[in-house]
């Protein structure tokens, strides 16, 4: 949404008539008709008295509107399953494909690692565990995390998912940008 339109919806959202908008704002009601048509480009003044009336920071006329046909919603069941290649570690895709964040539901068997070996790549990742007990190999640590645990690091880290215990693991991972 541009900008000229970000300033109608906010005044319309405030209940204000452009007129009323204008008078409060000490300015003429065609220059804010422009203003919201785009075909003035105001002065940061000018930009300062319709904030204040609008009683939002300066930022928020600039900031596009949500789009809420953005929000998609993926039903318990519905969602794509990844399994790793030795059958040890199977993640549940819960969020949308080709967005900029994913989030996946682990499970790792007892006994089961999600790489024979560590490996690197381009993201960021945070882990919170939410049954049992998770191990994270690095190229050059271990770290054990249990239930309510969580870890944030950049994947460009050589890392691996290590149960060593006798009973499943649950995990949440996000991941940005996705990687699987």
């Amino acid at each position: 949404m541009s900008f000229p339109l970000r300033v109608r919806r906010l005044r319309q959202a405030k209940g204000l008539k452009a007129n009323e908008l204008a008078e409060s704002a000490g300015i003429s009601a065609s220059m804010l008709s422009q203003v919201e048509r785009g075909l003035v480009d105001p002065s940061l003044e000018t930009l300062r008295q319709i904030a204040q009336v609008l009683d939002v920071p300066l930022f928020e006329l600039f900031v596009p509107e949500v789009d809420r046909e953005q929000m998609h919603v993926l039903r318990a069941g519905d969602e794509m399953t990844l399994t790793t290649s030795s059958g040890d570690l199977k993640y549940r895709r819960k969020s949308t494909v080709g967005k900029q964040l994913e989030v996946l539901a682990g499970e790792l068997l007892p006994g089961g690692v999600s790489r024979e070996t560590v490996w690197s790549h381009e993201a960021e990742e945070c882990i919170v565990v939410t049954r049992g007990r998770l191990v994270i190999e690095t190229d050059r640590e271990r770290l054990e995390l249990s239930e309510g645990d969580s870890c944030h690091f950049n994947s460009r880290i050589p890392h691996r998912f290590v149960n060593d215990t006798e009973e499943g693991v649950g995990f949440i991972v996000a991941v940005t940008p996705p990687s699987h």
